[in-house]
């Protein structure tokens, strides 16, 4: 009883996949670069009320306070990018920039006094943006990708909590806020996949076209005699 799957659905999945880690590899870049230089990741931080700090809505989410906090991320990039721009790539185009800027900009407006850095923002967007329009849109595809990144990420909702010092939950909460808006404003954006078919229904279609139709026929001639 298997599905019939198209190449292209598979090809598209490999290019995804290509170039979101080809992003997660500038990350490990840039973040080599400074572990070369005395220059300080802070410097493209956003700073909440300062003019000079926004300049990092545009580059928080791409430098990283150490290794470990640049490969927790990055993991988190890998899955949850792919499974965004695989499921609805219409709408992935405008809510990853209107994730990454309006996150930055209400830290930016609300947050507390600090240099807020990282790619966290970008991933509770996506991870919100992905579960809420798996649940809004209810196609096969979108609930699967919905219940793995649940599945792998849903802890990551205690991070929306001021529960560790150090950790920036402002950029987390306002992530998953515009990730939520953004699904429920853009769950038309795609088209509906088409149901995948499987083998047993195409032999009772064929089945039920190759039965013979009945018509009404004439009595036999020696029964019109009578």
């Amino acid at each position: 009883m298997s599905a019939t799957y198209e190449p292209a659905d598979v090809s598209r999945l490999r290019e995804v996949l290509f170039a979101v880690a080809g992003g997660v590899a500038l990350l490990w870049l840039i973040h080599t670069v400074f572990a070369l230089t005395a220059w300080s990741p802070a410097a493209l931080g956003v700073r909440p009320g300062e003019a000079s700090g926004l300049v990092g809505v545009l580059t928080a989410p791409l430098v990283h306070g150490t290794w470990g906090h640049l490969a927790g991320n990055s993991a988190a990039l890998l899955v949850l990018a792919s499974a965004m721009i695989y499921g609805t790539p219409h709408a992935a185009k405008i809510a990853l920039p209107v994730i990454w800027l309006a996150s930055g900009l209400a830290v930016w407006l609300f947050a507390r006094e600090a240099a807020h850095i990282g790619a966290s923002g970008l991933t509770y967007g996506m991870m919100f943006f992905v579960f809420i329009i798996g649940i809004l849109r209810r196609d096969k595809r979108s609930i699967a990708l919905a219940l793995l990144v649940f599945f792998l990420y849903g802890s990551m909702v205690w991070g929306l909590l001021p529960v560790a010092p150090g950790v920036s939950f402002e950029y987390h909460l306002f992530g998953a806020l515009a990730g939520g808006l953004c699904a429920f404003l853009l769950r038309n954006r795609d088209p509906l996949p088409p149901r995948r078919r499987y083998e047993w229904e195409e032999e009772a279609e064929e089945e039920e076209s190759g039965k013979d139709l009945v018509f009404d026929r004439p009595p036999p001639e020696d029964e019109r005699r009578l």
